[in-house]
């Protein structure tokens, strides 16, 4: 007798949690679409948008707090286009690199790196394919002698 009670109470305890369950799930509003700018995907004009006159710089420091130094420093230009990117070792500067863009298209057509000493040491130019992804790069030594290219190859598994 016992056990068919507790049985029964079992039973009952579960289509209670089954019932109010439904219920929830019934009284939930039904969700709205996401827009683009709400994920992490963001189209380049809304990254560009989000980055107008932005600088960026990664500090570095010790585990004990005393000593802090630039790792790295990003500025972007009133348009939302990266102008420069600086690397820094503990010593200093160690690479600086300058972007220009083709503004019509929104593509970086030619970097400029400098060395640690900010002397230019290579000049990268580029080409795009139809879908706007890089198709040539273009290496240049600072006389303007093509040093090497770089082939971009893409392709779907």
């Amino acid at each position: 007798m016992k056990q068919k009670t507790i049985g029964i109470i079992i039973v009952l305890v579960g289509m209670y949690f089954i019932n109010s369950i439904a219920q929830n799930q019934q009284q939930t509003p039904p969700q709205m679409p996401v827009s683009q700018s709400q994920t992490p995907f963001l189209t380049p004009e809304e990254k560009r948008e989000s980055r107008k006159n932005l600088v960026v710089k990664e500090m570095n420091a010790e585990a004990r707090g005393k000593r802090k130094w630039m790792d790295h420093l990003t500025v972007w230009d009133e348009n939302g286009f990266k102008l420069e990117e600086i690397e820094y070792a503990v010593y200093g500067q160690k690479e600086r690199v300058t972007f220009e863009y083709d503004y019509s298209t929104g593509r970086c057509i030619r970097e400029n790196v400098y060395n640690d000493r900010n002397k230019l040491y290579r000049i990268r130019k580029y080409e795009y394919n139809e879908l706007g992804r890089k198709k040539i790069q273009y290496n240049y030594n600072p006389d303007g002698k093509l040093y090497s290219t770089k082939i971009y190859e893409y392709s779907y598994k």
